[in-house]
């Protein structure tokens, strides 16, 4: 491979590129259906119960997808699936254009979405320390994350302005044409990938548990994901599906919904620019730090009853969120045994992932419930911030760990 950057390395951009366009597809089809189920359906239960049918079937399946991003190659799994979930999009399409989408039809989709999800997230986490060197991950995780979180600006803010002038119908086209573009930057022989690391021949329920062995015997790893369940349950969780009621609580728009969700996103951008060129030595106090500063603005969040502001503490609540997972991310990606990098790193996305449909349950519930969504937030950030601190003051092993690279 040679000392080439990042940008000379071919295999390396086109994953760039195909995680950029995926991510651009999926953020405008989720803002699209969020307003959508929100200004047509008009019920916040139903847009709970959507958003748990596209992110339980991670929790169902991202495991069984560790497994397979480590027995066949990572490319060809998200070839597939950037292709199947394009089409699904195609079908969402047509549904809308003939007036024949429903809420049914959304629970059904969205599942199946959810599913796709499940495989394409660890192996193209688990891809980047095949495609570049040792000394490179973390600069190609804050690339690719910077990239999406990019990609999660521009999604709403395309998915925002197409609603505007041209309707929700228009806005499930261009996030299928984009999803299918995504595909096609995946497609196998563009990403020259190495052969398959795990040739030991086991079965599939050997191959989980040998996983979960590797994880549990990791006191980094247990305390990383459990700062990720943290972040994700507690505040993110909370605060994604918060957004799209508060903006219509308080008479917004769809520009107002992507404002927010972009705000969000031009955060992450930033502080993953200072990771990518800021060496970190201690990730694990690092991490804990970015968790602790996302509870404090999810805290103030849930007081501000001005859309405007909200917008500002959007930026801030992604500024502090890349500084809990992408020291992690590397450092785990790192020091992990390659030949069961996938299974490792879908449980470590399962705790990034997968708690979020228990977080939209519970907020859905408590507002059909009667409960103020900024009490509901501010109950659910409290309780992250005594864990976060407990982390802290407990997590010797994790808060003292110093990278090498």
């Amino acid at each position: 491979m040679g000392q080439q950057s990042l940008f000379q390395n071919r295999t390396f951009l086109f994953l760039f590129f195909g995680s950029f366009l995926a991510i651009i597809g999926f953020s405008m089809f989720f803002i699209t259906t969020t307003w959508f189920v929100i200004s047509d359906l008009g019920s916040a239960n139903s847009l709970g119960m959507i958003l748990i049918a596209i992110t339980v079937p991670r929790i169902l399946m991202m495991a069984f997808g560790g497994v397979l991003a480590d027995k066949f190659k990572k490319t060809t799994i998200m070839f597939s699936t950037s292709s199947v979930q394009g089409i699904l999009l195609v079908i969402i399409y047509l549904l809308h254009n003939f007036n024949q989408l429903t809420f049914m039809y959304l629970i059904i989709l969205g599942f199946c979405f959810g599913i796709l999800d499940a495989f394409s997230g660890p192996a193209g986490t688990s891809l980047i320390p095949k495609i570049v060197q040792k000394h490179q991950i973390k600069q190609a995780n804050a690339v690719i994350q910077g990239l999406g979180q990019i990609g999660f600006v521009i999604g709403p803010v395309i998915a925002g302005s197409v609603m505007e002038f041209g309707g929700v119908t228009n806005s499930y086209l261009v996030s299928s044409i984009i999803v299918l573009l995504s595909a096609f930057c995946m497609f196998p022989p563009f990403i020259k990938e190495g052969p398959v690391e795990n040739t030991i021949k086991q079965t599939p329920f050997r191959d989980l548990v040998e996983g979960l062995s590797y994880v549990r015997s990791s006191r980094f790893l247990i305390t990383g994901i459990l700062i990720l369940i943290t972040l994700n349950f507690f505040a993110f969780g909370v605060i994604s599906i918060a957004i799209p009621i508060l903006v219509e609580t308080y008479g917004g728009t769809p520009i107002n919904l992507s404002y927010i969700d972009a705000a969000l996103g031009v955060g992450m951008i930033v502080s993953t620019a200072i990771i990518g060129t800021v060496k970190i030595r201690r990730r694990g106090l690092t991490s804990i730090a970015g968790l602790i500063a996302t509870l404090f603005v999810a805290i103030a969040f849930s007081q501000i009853p001005n859309l405007y502001i909200l917008t500002a503490l959007a930026f801030l609540i992604g500024f502090s969120m890349t500084f809990v997972f992408i020291p992690f991310f590397t450092s785990a990606q790192e020091d992990t045994d390659p030949r069961i990098m996938g299974r490792v790193m879908s449980i470590v996305f399962l705790a990034m992932n997968g708690f979020d449909p228990l977080a939209y349950a519970s907020v859905t519930l408590l507002v059909t419930k009667g409960f103020d969504i900024q009490s509901v937030i501010l109950a659910f950030t409290i309780v992250g911030l005594i864990i976060a601190v407990t982390i802290l003051w407990r997590g010797h092993t994790f808060r003292n760990y110093n990278s090498n690279y």
